[in-house]
């Protein structure tokens, strides 16, 4: 169910609307954007969403660290990257179970190619768009910010 309700400055407390609207202004300066989707098969694609979790796991070591991260849980994270493994032939992660060594997870070779891969195709694809971005956002938006 979705609250429709408008928010007055007293019911947001100190800071009133300005807390709120602030990170949203600050994420419209990151707009216009593509947001690419790489369809391999059918049932199988990365997008900017697993390539991130794929980066968490280089950066953190740890699925579940990644995933938290991203504001999401371990056992998602976990299907997700199950899910990023069985759409390739050779697994794009390693994860070794936890205990007293703590466990942890680490990108295969095969992994940190797919993840370079995707950020290049991401980039020259935010390249080859950055006119027309531009173009579009010209053309104006309606006067109300849209949190989603």
């Amino acid at each position: 169910m979705v609250d429709n309700r408008v928010l007055s400055n007293a019911d947001l407390g100190a800071g009133g609307r300005a807390a709120i609207l602030a990170p949203m202004e600050a994420r419209l300066a990151d707009f216009p954007h593509l947001r690419l989707r790489v369809i391999l098969s059918p049932g199988a694609h990365i997008g900017p969403g697993k390539a991130d979790l794929l980066q968490g796991v280089r950066e953190t070591g740890s699925i579940a660290a990644a995933g938290r991260r991203m504001g999401m849980s371990y056992k998602r994270a976990w299907r997700l990257m199950e899910a990023m493994n069985e759409c390739f032939a050779e697994p794009l992660t390693i994860a070794t179970k936890g205990g007293r060594a703590g466990g942890g997870a680490r990108l295969t070779i095969r992994g940190e190619a797919v993840l370079a891969c995707f950020r290049r195709i991401e980039a020259g694809a935010a390249r080859a768009a950055k006119r027309d971005l531009a173009a579009l956002a010209a053309f104006g938006l309606p006067n109300r910010i849209d949190p989603k």
